[in-house]
């Protein structure tokens, strides 16, 4: 029964991430609830009893997003056109409310679901184990390879936002510095 329910309220949660990523216009909201998608993933493992799986999925890919989030706010200035907007303060404290109880209820679902067994338990060599023994030997050349590809994708990454600066604030005087401040104050005052 908890399983169920905790699928399905996972489930939920990942495709509205998901959503929400795929169809906002503004790049922080996208990698923010992509970042909470990929966090929610990591739940079904944590509910299938791959507890390293599941941390591995909020290290790597919830690690991975958020160093997308700081490539996007050094390529982009995304925080210009964010204008946020009071809502009803009533459904912001229902929905507060409704969190702290769904936080409570996840909390407290192991100590209740104590009894429940699982319908294919886990071998006695542990999770820890079986996930070394099978990447390192019939896994081991893709995960080499994912490695290089990951090296290859930061040196390109900072290439690019060294290509992308124009001015260098460490070869500036700081009376250059002062006026490239002002002229950013008028910039602001104008439009």
């Amino acid at each position: 029964m908890f399983e169920a329910v905790a699928f399905y309220l996972f489930a939920f949660l990942t495709i509205t991430m998901f959503y929400i990523a795929v169809t906002t216009s503004q790049a922080l909201y996208a990698l923010s609830s992509l970042a909470a998608g990929m966090i929610f993933i990591s739940a079904f493992f944590f509910i299938l009893g791959a507890d390293f799986l599941g941390a591995v999925q909020i290290v790597v890919y919830s690690g991975a997003v958020m160093a997308l989030y700081a490539f996007g706010m050094m390529f982009f200035d995304t925080t210009r056109d964010v204008k946020e907007k009071q809502g009803n303060k009533a459904i912001i404290l229902g929905l507060s409310i409704l969190s702290a109880i769904l936080l409570i209820v996840i909390v407290s679902a192991p100590i209740v679901g104590n009894n429940i067994e699982a319908l294919y338990p886990v071998g006695n060599a542990g999770n820890v184990q079986e996930v070394g023994k099978v990447l390192f030997t019939k896994y081991l050349v893709p995960f080499e390879v994912a490695a290089v590809m990951l090296l290859v994708a930061m040196v390109a990454g900072i290439v690019l936002a060294g290509k992308k600066m124009d001015l260098s604030l460490t070869l500036m005087t700081e009376a250059e510095i002062l006026m490239m401040k002002e002229e950013d104050k008028n910039k602001k005052v104008l439009s």
